[in-house]
């Protein structure tokens, strides 16, 4: 059913978006695999682009050819340098996105990038012959083999969410995790460890009082 791919790319979030932008580019026959298609480039908690370390990474991606810059450029809603009263070394550009239209933005993109195929499936294995990963095995249980399989699974591989004193499997809230990996990874020797992302509670925008806050504009000419 599938041809042998050069890269296969699991996960599309940020990273895996522009990893498959990049191995498509540079010439590769490229399959990026994720457990919905809707979600493509979904930005999770805030909407935004940029901060101290990852305004610094936007630029050099965009510097090399990546898309996070060009997507941002279209869908931003406001742009704005921030830690103007330090020095100039911390700095930090960022913008903020429609949401929505950034993740169509990046789905437009992608699809009209050659040499880039879509599947919408979960990852559940590698294919790993001799010690060398040639593949990977899908939730349906479809083989599908590749010279070299990246992943970028972030919060989805293994995921578990902490709700107060409840913790219950996830990527992302109302979004299962994805198993499997993990597991084989331990058996093949590598060591599992999981990072925590603190995402702020919800305020209720009906409950505040905008009058008594201070407006913060855009920059009138970002640079």
């Amino acid at each position: 059913m599938f041809k042998e791919y050069d890269v296969i790319v699991v996960g599309a979030g940020h990273a895996g978006c522009e990893a498959a932008a990049a191995a498509a580019n540079m010439g590769s026959s490229t399959l990026l695999v994720t457990m919905n298609m809707q979600t493509i480039a979904q930005m999770s908690c805030n909407p935004a682009m940029g901060g101290i370390a990852k305004g610094q990474i936007v630029r050099e991606i965009d510097a090399i050819g990546g898309y996070s810059g060009i997507v941002t450029d279209r869908t931003a809603v406001q742009f704005r340098m921030l830690n103007r009263s330090k020095g100039p070394a911390m700095w930090s550009p960022r913008a903020q996105s429609d949401r929505h239209r950034f993740a169509e933005e990046w789905r437009v993109m992608l699809e009209n990038t050659p040499n880039l195929d879509f599947w919408q499936d979960m990852a559940k294995g590698l294919l790993v012959e001799n010690g060398k990963v040639c593949g990977i095995v899908t939730g349906m249980d479809v083989e599908i083999r590749a010279k070299a399989v990246v992943l970028t699974n972030g919060t989805f591989l293994n995921g578990v969410i902490h709700l107060g004193e409840k913790q219950y499997g996830g990527g992302r809230a109302g979004e299962k995790a994805s198993t499997g990996i993990t597991e084989q990874l331990i058996q093949l020797g590598f060591e599992a460890g999981r990072m925590k992302t603190g995402t702020p509670p919800r305020v209720d925008g009906r409950s505040l009082d905008y009058s008594k806050m201070e407006v913060q504009h855009g920059d009138e000419n970002p640079c």
